[in-house]
């Protein structure tokens, strides 16, 4: 039995999100950054499998839809702010050599 058609509603909407605000902010951004915000976007809002896209949004109101997108903006934005204030940075060589 294969489970590939099932996924989280929520991954789409937040990669969907994040490529909009790579063309406009994060051009040079490294996929190894996107990626991590992501991760912390998909932590933050809650779990919600389908197998299809379009069986949610047929049962959804258009309130329920702005809600989501609302929620899904909200936690990209928090997850951008948080991936970049908890970068880790190269570790200078003279405190390898230690």
């Amino acid at each position: 039995m294969s489970f590939d058609s099932i996924h989280n509603y929520y991954e789409q909407l937040v990669f969907h999100r994040l490529n909009e605000m790579v063309a406009a902010e994060f051009i040079e951004s490294e996929a190894e950054f996107l990626c991590d915000v992501a991760c912390v976007a998909l932590n933050h809002l809650p779990a919600r499998y389908v197998r299809h896209e379009v069986d949610m949004v047929f049962y959804m109101t258009p309130d329920e839809r702005e809600r989501i997108d609302r929620e899904v903006r909200n936690a990209v934005s928090l997850a951008v702010d948080y991936v970049l204030n908890h970068r880790r940075l190269p570790t200078p060589a003279s405190a390898r050599s230690r």
